[in-house]
């Protein structure tokens, strides 16, 4: 083979500019006609495994939860035998593709950004829309420019890790080789982002692992199209194998395989604590000791400050709790505000509140989708059943699921600041405040760290500096992510690392650290 000089570096990575689907915009006419075509669309969805397509004929359906009669996609299931062929296929990759140049991996990334760029924009989401119920803006923060900076950014910081060598001097020539995983990386995705969907599978796969994909039911349309795009954009068959199917049969047979090397995973605390006892269970299977990260709930709050801006603080709290129908792990959840700014603040939410739009997300002037299915609208209901006995709502509480499972956003006050919605995590568009005395400050802020077993996202609104500097240190590890007169979601890749810590009560920990994000 012949023999290449130079040190070659990857582009410097740029956030992706988010295109705004204005009216009479281009973007907002092709993606438009995007969605027509793909609502008229039935969508046939096999298994992927070792590059090969295949139907198993045990079929399940993906519907749009805002019109869920309207039937998306007919995925197929993968059987106990697919399981164990896509363990093999990910066994005969990894001996090619782990001794690929880093520089060869990277490429194929970093053409799949370039064509969501461009070409696949608009195809990644309509299908996120359609298939999620996200807004077109919430679809093109997520399916295109999140996902975009994810296979960019991580091209980006693998080549400074491999850049990380050990000292050598005259008499030695000390050397690190960063060799992937021996074994397969199980990849469990979640509903909620398209983008954490395409980042759990390819992060590892780009530095030489191999890897077998579970997405989530609920968004399989996009997800079916993620696997597209990175098949024409080079992927090797076998790199990444796509599973669909049920997650008890799938899990069952990667987590007691010998061949298990790591776990990335997003999504529910039970299932990840169910994973990790299995695990630990089967740690005599194991060629290695397997890498798990995880990353599951939060009950993440505002907290304002009696020198607090009421507007700023109103914005905060109906962004952040109802964007995306309040489904992200960093939605504002529970809200403390001061009996001196309560009045004000309140009026300005029901003000808001009342312009929302809910609906087809189809209609762009709708502010608000649907929730993802069945069980979570079920679930989100009792809690409005709850509040409306034990609490004041008020404004919102009602939930329609004749058409499409229609959550309004709700806005809840509690007269108990250890009431359930201040404490549980709801994944929906409901917001709880707890009303403090001002002179009460201090007291709140113990109360706010104390709350939940969640420590993921938080906000604190103030415009007296001495009082967001004690916060900071207070709430120091009631969050991951710490905002400052902002709403407490919204993170960018390569500026806000996203992530938190805690989960006591038995639930999983996540990854310690924290970033501090200001407005004003």
């Amino acid at each position: 083979m012949p023999g290449f000089a130079g040190t070659r570096q990857v582009p410097p990575p740029v956030n992706e500019p988010v295109r705004t689907y204005a009216p009479d915009s281009p973007e907002r006419a092709a993606l438009k006609k995007r969605l027509d075509e793909m609502a008229d669309e039935r969508a046939d969805i096999p298994l992927v495994v070792g590059g090969e397509e295949i139907r198993t004929g045990d079929l399940a359906q993906a519907v749009m939860p805002h019109d869920h009669r309207h039937v998306l996609a007919d995925y197929h299931r993968a059987r106990a035998e697919d399981v164990e062929r896509a363990i093999r296929a990910a066994r005969d990759a990894r001996r090619e593709w782990g001794n690929w140049s880093f520089e060869d991996r990277a490429a194929v990334f970093l053409r799949a950004a370039e064509l969501l760029s461009t070409t696949w924009r608009q195809t990644l989401n309509a299908a996120t829309m359609l298939g999620q119920s996200k807004t077109a803006h919430q679809a093109e923060i997520d399916a295109a420019c999140e996902l975009i900076d994810f296979l960019r950014f991580n091209v980006h910081f693998a080549q400074e890790l491999l850049a990380e060598q050990p000292k050598s001097d005259h008499t030695m020539w000390n050397q690190l080789d960063y060799r992937p995983l021996e074994g397969f990386v199980y990849a469990i995705t979640p509903f909620n982002f398209t983008a954490i969907a395409g980042n759990l599978p390819t992060s590892p796969a780009l530095m030489g692992n191999t890897v077998i994909w579970k997405p989530a039911a609920t968004a399989m349309l996009s997800a079916h199209y993620v696997m597209k795009l990175l098949t024409e954009a080079g992927l090797p068959p076998g790199v990444i194998n796509f599973l669909p199917g049920d997650p008890v049969t799938i899990s069952n047979a990667l987590l007691s395989h010998e061949d298990l090397a790591g776990v990335h995973f997003t999504g529910s605390t039970a299932v990840f604590n169910s994973m990790w006892e299995t695990i630990g269970r089967n740690m005599g299977r194991y060629r290695g000791y397997p890498r798990i990260v995880g990353e599951t709930g939060g009950k993440d709050f505002i907290l304002a400050h009696p020198s607090a801006d009421p507007a700023a603080l109103s914005v905060g709290i109906v962004r952040g709790g109802f964007e995306y129908q309040g489904q992200k792990c960093s939605a504002a959840s529970r809200v403390y505000v001061p009996k001196s700014l309560w009045p004000e603040v309140k009026e300005r939410c029901v003000e808001m509140m009342k312009a929302i739009k809910v609906g087809d997300v189809r209609d762009f002037r709708n502010f608000m989708g649907a929730v993802i299915d069945r069980k979570a609208f079920d679930k989100i209901s009792g809690y409005l059943a709850d509040a409306r006995d034990n609490a004041t709502i008020v404004h919102g509480g009602t939930a329609d699921d004749k058409t499409g499972y229609f959550v309004h956003p709700t806005l809840v006050e509690s007269r108990h600041p250890e009431y359930r919605l201040l404490c549980e995590e709801i994944f929906g568009p409901v917001v709880t405040v707890s009303v403090y005395d001002d002179a009460k400050w201090e007291q709140t802020l113990s109360l706010v760290d104390r709350t939940s077993p969640y420590a993921l996202t938080g906000a604190v609104f103030a415009r007296d500096r001495a009082v967001v500097t004690q916060a900071m240190f207070v709430l120091r590890n009631a969050a991951g992510n710490f905002y400052v007169n902002d709403k407490p979601t919204g993170a960018v890749v390569g500026q806000q690392p996203f992530g938190g810590a805690r989960a006591r009560r038995g639930r999983t920990t996540r990854r310690a650290r924290s970033s501090i994000s200001c407005d004003g």
